[in-house]
């Protein structure tokens, strides 16, 4: 049910992509994100927070310095770099060796963050953003996890055909910079621009963009987000249970990466819904 995917990495072992889904630990260096923002924006506590994230059994650390929640005011290179830097240099100097994502929009902050030490560039414009980005992936070997993000998008929009006619053309960026269609992983970016019912029309229909993009690994999004808040009716700080249900049905319709800030329960919920689709692991029988 799950492709197998492997993301090359250009200082580390390939990242294996699928029956065993992975877990991304969301690391937010800002004051103003929408669930966690202000709590690890110094470097002291980021790093504790990495700590903690790899304890519990994190795959890849996603680092980001500017918010993309609704209103969020835009944020200057300079202090992009100032807030991330930092983080990603305390991480690799504590001997971390866990793969980075950099989350960001700007080709800059990519380069920099590559160079010191991330591996991966997770880019929420889906590389029709800024046209040097896949450029600065294709530099420096770096998988790219794309984002759907269409400011077009409207109620009336049907999701999934207008979601592969945009990835269609990110994968047409890539291959112009030389970059393999097999280092791409798609992000259904849930939240961004779409309503109520068509986050859970996505979901629901996820299937469909794994066949459409069989050469592609499916990183899933929905921790905390308001597609769960506005259904339940609650605060993103009570919206884990309503998260590990997006993320065991996610799996189960193909998804591999899981971008999470609760890793530990997210974990525990991936590891049953992996026992449930393939079989526990023989060793534990």
């Amino acid at each position: 049910m799950h492709k197998t995917h492997s993301l090359a990495l250009r200082h580390r072992p390939p990242l294996v992509l699928g029956q065993r889904p992975l877990v991304m630990g969301i690391l937010n260096v800002t004051p103003d994100s929408f669930s966690d923002g202000g709590r690890h924006n110094h470097v002291e506590a980021a790093l504790a927070h990495a700590h903690i994230m790899l304890d519990q059994g994190a795959d890849v650390l996603d680092i980001g310095g500017e918010s993309t929640r609704p209103g969020a005011e835009p944020v200057g290179a300079q202090e992009e770099l100032d807030r991330v830097m930092p983080v990603i240099d305390a991480i690799r100097a504590a001997g971390i060796a866990v793969p980075i994502s950099i989350d960001t929009m700007k080709p800059l902050i990519a380069d920099q963050a590559l160079q010191a030490g991330a591996d991966i560039v997770n880019d929420v414009n889906g590389l029709q953003g800024s046209p040097e980005m896949a450029a600065i992936a294709a530099f420096h070997d770096a998988p790219i996890i794309a984002m759907h993000w269409d400011r077009a998008w409207t109620a009336a929009t049907d999701p999934i055909p207008a979601m592969i006619r945009f990835f269609t053309e990110t994968l047409a960026i890539a291959n112009r910079h030389g970059i393999a269609s097999s280092q791409i992983v798609l992000d259904p970016g849930f939240g961004f621009t779409k309503t109520l019912n068509q986050n859970y029309s996505i979901l629901r229909q996820l299937p469909d963009l794994t066949r459409n993009f069989p050469d592609q690994g499916l990183l899933i999004g929905t921790s905390r987000k308001s597609m769960i808040g506005r259904l339940l009716g609650n605060e993103a700080s009570q919206r884990l249970p309503g998260t590990l249900a997006t993320t065991v049905q996610a799996y189960e319709r193909g998804g591999h990466i899981f971008r999470v800030h609760d890793v530990a329960e997210n974990r525990d919920a991936l590891r049953v819904a992996q026992a449930t689709l393939y079989g526990p692991p023989q060793s534990e029988d």
